[in-house]
């Protein structure tokens, strides 16, 4: 049954107070970081390694200057020397990894991405979770471009490494650049199934859209990636599993996505309406943002906006809501600061720092 936001919002009241209660100085939020468990058992679920071997498949932003990439890029492959002093001093106890975009979605080569996948996996469990066995645990790469031997991968990776879920960077390329398929295809029902049977989630991560397909952001390399095209390729992505009818079949899978939902949230009940008025003979057995509020976990990874979180926590509600950075990527420093600010009381506030993650991710 969709319940209605003003409800919602009512009973969030106290929950989240105005935004500015929350632009209080950063001197002010260090002083009380001993005293609130949130500040310093934070779990953060969208941080991003790659492995030796997979240095193509990483997606380079146009326009980066070559000092930052350079930054970025060495702390993609660190463990000790920036990454857990950086987790240290922000209170996050513990990062769930997985590999950056484009990752093995990227590799238009079926039988290359089923080995690339079982590389990078053993790759991190090694390096990051068998190492570091309280700070770290991970999303598993599987092959897409192969259903099957994603399945195999991913019960490979969640009962004998340990790794919490699947992380897929958006659609899967075959044969080149330009052939995209996405996941509510008919052809990926074997994943879906075994993902189900796992119990585990799939992050739904961004990438910018086909080659093929960018005509409105030509002359604007700007917006190709994370600061637009990023979240309408996942956002469109997300809608084509939920009015494909994916959740209805699969009524237990969860999903999560970044960035405080990658725009997708705000947008439900215009997508309801006007689903009403041409469903284009499609059939749901719920509301739009019912499936939301089902099936999708929201991370607040790179986006660390006061007023988005708290519209966020009216829509799909405060347990399915939950921290992370997007490290390397973003300034840990700095998404750690703004969630310690945020107006979150109590119990909410422990349930994004790291309560949901737990239970959504069957972590200690």
């Amino acid at each position: 049954m969709s319940i209605n936001p003003i409800s919602r919002r009512a009973a969030l009241s106290g929950m989240l107070a105005g935004v500015t209660a929350a632009m209080s100085s950063r001197d002010s939020q260090a002083a009380g970081t001993a005293s609130t468990p949130s500040k310093r058992n934070k779990i953060a679920l969208e941080e991003h390694i790659d492995f030796p071997g997979g240095e193509h498949l990483v997606f380079h932003p146009t326009g980066i200057d070559d000092a930052h990439w350079r930054r970025i890029s060495e702390r993609l492959f660190d463990v000790e020397q920036f990454r857990l002093p950086a987790m240290d001093a922000n209170g996050v106890a513990m990062q769930v990894v997985s590999l950056t975009a484009n990752g093995i979605q990227g590799e238009p080569d079926p039988r290359r991405a089923i080995d690339l996948a079982r590389t990078a996996n053993d790759w991190v469990w090694s390096k990051f979770v068998s190492a570091h066995p309280t700070r770290f645990s991970a999303f598993a790469a599987v092959a897409l471009q192969d259903p099957q031997a994603a399945c195999k991968e991913a019960e490979r990776a969640v009962t004998q490494l340990g790794f919490k879920g699947v992380l897929v960077n958006g659609y899967c390329n075959v044969g080149d650049e330009n052939t995209g398929e996405y996941l509510d295809l008919p052809k990926f029902a074997p994943f879906w199934e075994c993902v189900q049977d796992l119990a585990v989630p799939v992050y739904l991560h961004p990438r910018c859209p086909l080659p093929s397909q960018r005509l409105i952001y030509q002359g604007h390399d700007e917006m190709v990636a994370a600061m637009w095209g990023f979240g309408a390729e996942t956002a469109a992505h997300a809608l084509r599993l939920i009015t494909s009818g994916l959740f209805d079949r699969y009524p237990r899978q969860q999903m999560i996505l970044g960035h405080l939902g990658e725009g997708l949230v705000a947008m439900m009940a215009r997508a309801q309406r006007r689903f009403e008025y041409t469903p284009c003979g499609k059939h749901l057995d719920k509301p739009l943002a019912q499936y939301m509020r089902d099936h999708f976990y929201i991370t607040t990874s790179g986006n660390f906006h006061t007023p988005t979180l708290d519209g966020v926590i009216t829509e799909v509600g405060i347990d399915r809501v939950m921290f992370s950075v997007d490290y390397p990527y973003e300034d840990m420093a700095e998404g750690a600061s703004w969630f310690d600010g945020c107006p979150l009381e109590g119990q909410a506030r422990e349930q994004v720092a790291h309560l949901n993650a737990q239970r959504l991710l069957k972590l200690a």
